[in-house]
């Protein structure tokens, strides 16, 4: 019975990732086909029916991803600063990621063990439970978090189910966050700002 309860909620897990894929995927290249990255009038005219629930909308889906691996994390932190510009889309990735990071620590502390085995990843939850019998685990953690060397995500469905004091947990993520955030939403804008002009080209041809 556990074991197609797991099989059921990986379905889903799963599932739910690779259509968040093909949507973020679809939506970048509608995005370079209509120069909403390139252009801040297009941008402008796109973003104008959605009004202030677009931020809104956007802080949500960022919670949501550390939840439910709906779509990779890096994605959604370039989207938001190619949407919203740096520091707008920072502070909005900022948002929605702690949100979500601690409604994640939240979940496990209430459900415990067998809902955070059944939300993750078998081979990630594998390698990183053995985290929790580490005597300086919340050191660890406080560097994960700050330099994203592991899935932080999980690691805050982690942290759930040590002793560690919510108010410590949440002070970490307020704290680790937005060292994390800026470089992945610096270098991945980089590396995307320099990929857009042949993306175009490719996709006008």
């Amino acid at each position: 019975m556990e074991y197609i309860q797991r099989t059921k909620w990986n379905i889903l897990i799963n599932g739910s990732a690779l259509i968040g894929i093909i949507l973020t995927i679809t939506f970048f290249v509608y995005g370079i086909q209509m120069n909403l990255f390139t252009s801040q009038a297009a941008l402008q005219t796109f973003l104008q029916p959605f009004g202030w629930f677009a931020p809104i909308i956007f802080i949500i889906f960022q919670a949501v991803q550390v939840v439910l691996p709906i779509s990779p994390g890096a994605i959604g932190c370039v989207g938001g600063v190619l949407i919203f510009g740096s520091i707008q889309g920072f502070i909005y990735n900022y948002i929605g990621i702690c949100i979500g990071s601690i409604v994640a620590f939240l979940l496990a502390r209430h459900y415990g063990l067998n809902y955070v085995v059944n939300m993750s990843n078998k081979k990630v939850f594998n390698k990183y439970i053995s985290w929790l019998k580490k005597p300086s685990f919340e050191r660890i953690f406080a560097i994960a978090i700050f330099l994203p060397v592991a899935p932080d995500d999980f690691l805050c469905y982690i942290a759930g189910l040590s002793k560690m004091k919510f108010k410590k947990f949440v002070i970490i993520i307020l704290l680790g966050k937005p060292f994390a955030i800026a470089m992945y939403s610096l270098i991945l804008n980089i590396i995307v700002q320099k990929l857009l002009p042949l993306m175009q080209g490719g996709i006008i041809r």
